[in-house]
């Protein structure tokens, strides 16, 4: 990561104020906030030795992060030092960072002073007075820090707004007068989005875009505006340029207006060449005669192409261009690199660098065995091929040139079967069934499928004459076969096994009538009038029964049923045709409800008296139960299990402003 990406990476740096709310709620937050007068005085002196110890690590711990995060001018590249005094002053930054640095070790000394005074407490009250005014004293403290503060927000906020711009890398640097052409240039050849204007000064900070040649990457930077003044004259806009110029090692691309558009003359600009040449030591220059499609430099004055020559005479090369129609753009940007390549290497060999790497670098050249002169080899069929030329009538026609005839691509679809090799030329467009004469053609495309079929019956033919199929042993299954057939016997097995569950007879089978039976039992030869008539009998018997216990308005005991049905058996189930069951009314209370209809569900018990002996016991375990809930219900919980703190900070106790006292009432 470049330093200038590092730059970004400080956190927001709050003001004075918000600095003592968040340190102090953090105080109140975590440490102990309950303390009484009658604690030992040790426990008293540590609980607010603590507070004063803590909101001191706290203060320290803020402010070395800020003093931790912001960059040291000089640990930097001199181009980003450079850049930030430009921007910022670099003695208004240092007095900034010096004035917290100042604070943290003021806060020390306070903190580390009223501890020592805590230590000889003699009471509560002393102890918290000299807590508070340790406290107070270190807020007064940071209160003084306002403008520092407040001056690094806006630096940061700024810094993070800054280019990455990286010092050691590959780099283009586009300068020169106001409005000559940079920004689009930067544009053309770039990803970045500069903001172009037809005024002077649209471009007020660096901006950096990057672009690809030769499989590296390389960053273009553009610069504000120049003019031709002192140095101590320059404002900070053009002061960026000058920094950037004096740190960069780059190539250097001074951009010309020749047509005078630009508001200044062709003079003037030759004149600000010689007056930065300086700043372009060691690094290699381009000049770029913009706005070529107005002006070129062959249609200039003969005093201007002096001056122009002048400048051209310092080592720079010339460039023509034009960033409206894009004309010679791309040999600008291809030109710049291989300037900036070759002089880069030209430097590492330079180096002592080099001497160590070429040492361990052998190159083999290979030399002639003998004067035999062989030359290349290149076959006549080769050497006869005419070149291929667009506009030649006679050169063959393209797949191309065939689907721009025929509508372009997307309308146009390509022919991928006239060049099929087929026995007859007309076959080419046939369409291939999946099925002939009911068969899968599919099946028949293998070309020896005749003679693996006369092969397999030859084989038939040996095994029958061998008596391999007289024999009378069972054929083995397959193993698919042998598999079907035991998970066939697993689900007989398992219906078997619920069929055991299963009753035999349906439950509709018993709900039968007797003419149901009667016909059955006829059906089979037999006479069924002697059931006919004892089911009679049953049946008359069971309605005098019904009409007597309605009569008397009582129910039929469980031990009576039961009797009834062990004395008839199982004829009492039949019912009789033609005879309609009498409803059974239930006995009901004088307040409507049913009563029980057996024994057993009439007798009822009292659970509140169970395991009690007499009613005596009983009113005695209700009054101590009542007596056990008492505490409980005084502080409304709803059972032995209600643990819940309903309002853990009454708001009459924590509200309002709370001056010094008791806080256990108001």
């Amino acid at each position: 990561m470049s330093a200038a990406k590092g730059l970004k990476a400080i956190a927001p740096v709050p003001t004075a104020s918000d600095f003592l709310d968040i340190v102090l709620s953090k105080t109140q937050r975590k440490t102990p906030t309950v303390i009484h007068k009658n604690f030992k005085i040790s426990r008293i002196r540590n609980f607010y030795m603590r507070k004063v110890k803590f909101t001191q690590d706290s203060f320290d711990e803020k402010l070395g992060a800020i003093l931790t995060e912001f960059p040291m001018l000089d640990d930097l590249h001199p181009f980003l030092s450079s850049l930030l005094n430009v921007l910022y002053d670099k003695n208004h930054y240092k007095l900034a960072l010096g004035q917290l640095r100042t604070a943290r070790h003021l806060i020390d000394q306070v903190a580390k002073d009223y501890v020592r005074l805590i230590k000889f407490g003699d009471s509560m009250y002393r102890c918290k007075q000299l807590k508070r005014a340790a406290l107070g004293r270190m807020a007064t403290i940071m209160k003084r820090q306002k403008d520092p503060l407040a001056y690094l927000e806006q630096v940061r906020q700024h810094i993070s707004r800054l280019p990455a711009i990286d010092p050691t890398t590959r780099t283009l640097l586009v300068c020169g007068y106001p409005n000559v052409g940079k920004s689009s240039f930067v544009n053309k050849v770039t990803r970045a989005d500069v903001d172009v204007q037809p005024y002077a000064f649209t471009t007020k900070s660096l901006f950096v875009g990057h672009l690809d040649y030769k499989y590296l990457r390389w960053q273009v930077v553009d610069t504000p505006g120049i003019l031709d003044h002192p140095l101590e004259e320059m404002n900070t806009i053009e002061m960026q340029s000058i920094t950037a110029l004096a740190h960069l090692r780059a190539a250097v691309l001074y951009f010309m207006d020749l047509s005078g558009q630009c508001g200044y003359t062709v003079e003037a600009q030759c004149k600000l060449f010689h007056s930065i040449k300086p700043l372009f030591a060691g690094k290699p220059v381009l000049v770029v005669c913009n706005k070529s499609d107005i002006v070129k430099p062959d249609d200039l004055g003969d005093e201007d192409k002096a001056l122009l020559q002048s400048v051209l005479a310092e080592g720079a090369q010339l460039v023509i261009a034009s960033c409206y129609n894009e004309e010679g753009v791309m040999d600008v940007k291809n030109t710049a690199c291989d300037a900036l390549l070759a002089h880069r290497v030209e430097n590492k060999l330079k180096g002592s660098k080099v001497n160590a790497i070429a040492n361990r670098i052998h190159v083999a050249v290979p030399k002639p065995r003998d004067d035999l002169v062989r030359a290349p080899f290149i076959p006549d069929t080769v050497l006869s091929r005419k070149k291929f030329d667009k506009d030649d009538p006679e050169r063959p026609k393209l797949e191309r040139d065939i689907q721009e005839e025929n509508g372009g691509a997307g309308v146009h679809s390509i022919d991928t079967k006239k060049n099929y090799f087929l026995g007859n030329d007309e076959w080419k467009y046939d369409v291939i069934p999946e099925i002939m004469d009911g068969k899968n053609v599919a099946d028949f495309i293998d070309p020896d499928i005749m003679e693996r079929l006369e092969a397999l019956e030859r084989e038939e033919e040996k095994l029958e004459a061998d008596g391999f199929y007289d024999s009378d042993e069972e054929i083995v299954d397959s193993e698919d076969e042998r598999h079907a057939e035991a998970e066939t016997a697993r689900k007989l097995a398992l219906a078997k096994k619920h069929a055991k569950n299963r009753t035999n007879l349906p439950r509709t089978a018993g709900m039968r009538t007797i003419s149901e039976m009667a016909e059955s039992l006829t059906a089979a030869g037999l006479d069924p009038s002697r059931l006919q008539e004892r089911a009679a009998m049953l049946a008359k018997a069971r309605g005098a029964k019904r009409k007597r216990e309605g009569a008397e308005g009582m129910d039929v005991d469980a031990e009576d049923m039961s009797g009834d049905e062990d004395t008839y058996g199982d004829e009492a189930g039949m019912e009789v045709d033609g005879e309609e069951d009498t409803p059974r009314k239930r006995a009901k209370a004088n307040s409507g409800a049913a009563l029980a209809t057996t024994r057993a569900a009439r007798i009822r018990t009292n659970r509140l008296r169970a395991g009690m002996a007499d009613e005596v016991q009983a009113s005695k375990a209700v009054r101590l139960r009542n007596l056990g809930q008492r505490m409980r219900n005084m502080h409304a919980k709803a059972g032995e299990s209600d643990r819940a703190i309903r309002v853990k900070m009454p708001k009459h106790l924590y509200s309002g402003k709370r001056k010094g006292g008791k806080t256990d009432r108001r």
